[in-house]
Parts: structure tokens; sequence; C-alpha cells
């Protein structure tokens, strides 16, 4: 097994969640160095069907790649929690464990005897962390959730799209990932105040909340003068020249933020005159002017190489990157260099983007087939070969998903 020289080291998590935002934040505390134990309801996560493609396992088709991509450095167990048997299991996995992650319906594990206020009271050190649609407040309260559906509830849809498309969704789900990425903030907030007072907490990131935690800047664009944005396809609302250009090769994304960084890229086009026309001059007059620059720009554009004049831009000093397929960034040599893919045993995903000097990310579990550790992780909590067989006859282990 790789090294485990992880800043978590030491920290047990039983994971509970399903779908993407929760086993997305399971999995970052697994690649830095937690122990991760996936507790998967009889039928699986369902996110091992959801595919193609799938991953070839022995002949068989294996679990879906959208599932692969999410769920390595975690050991894999399924329990049916309806069955009192089940819950017991998880009681003696929480007895030494950190960090609970669920994603159930709201009021689900109060009916099972397991809600927070019966689990701060038998594992008061515990950190009790939720994934909801709407939190347990207000008129959605309680309510399903899913990435799509909150990125046209909270406005993000309403600012993604161009004129001629009208609003879509974006192409990734951000909801649930940005969803993931504040519950594994509010785990390690949780797990540092307890080294001043001893004890776990509750800590909840609902959809909803975090979709509307990422609407900047149109957020605060309304929030200080009530305006609503326009669909820019891809340009931004605040800066100008911030969008794509075609070339004669491959399209280009300048991100000019600031008037040092528009005379810098005058220079390379060759148009050092316009550093000094009046509507150029700052960002709120490119901005009133963009119907006027743009063009230009697109004409300056329209004869060089992409990749060419990206990198000569980005040598000068102005953020500028050629429009990449999916294939042609995780090719790049810039993808290599950062060690942003990992392998292992016919495993290949997404490398941690966290790089710290000493606490190094590790590879030491490939995604759990389902229930492939029951009886690895049973025997650690305490139980004997009779038991774990008796657990099994009970249903409460299940060694084959339901279909």
């Amino acid at each position: 097994m790789t090294k485990n020289a992880g800043a978590l080291a030491g920290i047990k998590v039983v994971d509970l969640g399903r779908v993407l935002a929760g086993p997305y934040a399971t999995q970052i505390l697994g690649d830095h160095g937690a122990e991760i134990i996936k507790v998967e309801p009889p039928q699986g996560d369902e996110t091992r069907e959801w595919g193609p493609p799938f991953r070839d396992d022995d002949g068989t088709r294996g679990p879906a790649a959208y599932y692969v991509n999410i769920n390595r450095n975690k050991r894999g167990m399924a329990l049916d929690l309806t069955k009192p048997e089940a819950r017991e299991v998880v009681f003696k996995l929480l007895a030494d464990a950190d960090v609970l992650v669920e994603n159930f319906k709201i009021g689900t594990m109060e009916k099972w005897g397991m809600g927070y206020a019966v689990l701060s009271k038998r594992f008061p050190r515990l950190i009790h962390a939720r994934v909801s649609g709407f939190g347990a407040e207000g008129p959605l309260g309680g309510m399903p959730g899913y990435d799509a559906v909150l990125q046209a509830m909270t406005g993000l849809s309403s600012c993604n799209g161009s004129p001629e498309s009208g609003p879509i969704k974006l192409g990734v789900p951000m909801v649930d990932m940005t969803t993931g990425l504040n519950l594994v903030i509010g785990i390690l907030m949780a797990l540092n105040e307890r080294h001043r007072s001893g004890l776990g907490q509750f800590v909840e990131v609902a959809l909803y909340d975090a979709g509307i935690s990422i609407l900047h800047p149109h957020s605060a664009n309304w929030l200080m003068a009530g305006r609503l944005p326009t669909l820019l396809g891809n340009a931004h609302p605040n800066l100008t020249p911030y969008e794509l250009f075609a070339t004669a090769t491959r399209p280009i994304h300048l991100g000019v933020g600031n008037d040092p960084q528009f005379k810098k890229l005058l220079g390379v086009l060759k148009l050092p005159h316009l550093a000094d026309d009046a509507r150029f001059k700052t960002m709120a007059d490119r901005n009133a002017n963009r119907a006027v620059l743009i063009p230009i720009l697109r004409t300056a554009l329209a004869t060089r190489d992409g990749v060419e004049v990206a990198m000569e831009l980005l040598k000068a000093g102005v953020p500028a990157g050629t429009l990449n397929t999916i294939e042609e960034t995780l090719n790049d040599p810039q993808t290599k260099a950062r060690e942003m893919l990992v392998e292992r045993n016919g495993y290949r995903g997404i490398a941690s983007p966290v790089k710290m000097s000493r606490s190094k990310p590790s590879m030491r579990h490939t995604p759990p087939d389902f229930g492939v550790d029951n009886r690895a992780v049973l025997r650690e909590a305490g139980y004997d070969e009779a038991e774990i067989d008796g657990l099994v006859r009970a249903g409460a282990v299940v060694e084959k998903p339901h279909g």
C-alpha cells in the first residue's frame, strides 16, 4: 500500500453519502490521508449505473466512469440501514470515527434513531456533515435537489448562455461540486474547532445555498445597482476584452483584467495606437465601448495562429489560452508537469489540485467494488465470522447489489 503521509492521516470518516457532492467531498478527504469507509445501500450508489462508459471487470460490466472518478481512496461496505442490525454496525463504526457524512432525505436519519440529537450525545466528538437540497428550513425545506435543477433555481442558468441559445446550464455539475468543496471546508473547520472545545458539531451544506454562493459577480451587481445579467455568451459583464476570439487555427480566450494588460495586448497585436484612444483608456471606458473594441480585436486575431498568439500573450503577461478539448487538456504537457493525472492498477483519474510541500496526497485505494470490504471492516470493528455470517443472513450486510 502507498505510504500515507497525508495531512488528514488518522482521521476516520464514515461516508453514507451517494451520488456526487458527498462522495466528491470524501474523496478529497481520502486523497489527503483520511480513512474513508463508504457505506452503500443495498442497491448500491446509483452513480454505478450512470454510464456508459463502464469499467470492464473480468468480462462483466463494472461501475460507470462517473462513479469511479469520485470514489477512490475509500473502502466499500454495503448495509441495509432499514434493519436495526445494520444501524448497530454503523454505531460501532462511529465509536472511533471523527466524521459522519450523509445526504439522506431530511428526517430519515431521525426516523432511524440516528439523527444529530442522538449521535451528538452518544459520540460527542463526532462531526456530523450533511448534504441536502434546500436545508430543513423554509418553504422548500426537506425537498430533494439535483444539480441541474439547482442551477436553474439559483439563477446560474439565467446568466449562462448567449442571446441565440437562451439560458443554459453549465456543462459541469458546478452546484454539486461546489457543495462538496464547501462540505470539506466545513468539516475541516469543525475539526479545527474541536481542538479548542473537544466537541464535534453539525455541519450542513445545501445545494441551494452553494448555488447562490457562486453567483459572483452577478449577485454583487444586483445588490449594489439592481443590475441583472444579460446573456453574453463567452464575454464578461464587468471586463473587456474578456471573451473567446476566433483565430486562423484554434480559438483563444482573452482575460484582460487591468489597464497594463490591455496595453500589452495591444503591443502583441500591433495596435499600440489604441492605447491613447479615449474610448479604451480604462476598464469602464472599454466596457462602455465594447461594441467598437471587440470587432477591432477580432480582425487583428483572425489571421493569427491561436496556439502561437496565446503563448506570445502569456509571455507578455496577458492572461490568454486556447480553447482545448478535454482530450487536449488531459494530454497537455502542463497537466503532466502539474501531476494532475493519477494512475494505479488500471485506474486513471484526476489528481488532487492541492499541492503541499510535506503532506502529500496519495492513491491508496482504487474505487471500491460493491461491498468488497464488508468482512474486513466488520472484523476490525470487533465482529467474529459467525456474527458476520449472521448479519449477512439477516440482510443487514449486503454482499451483492439488489437489482
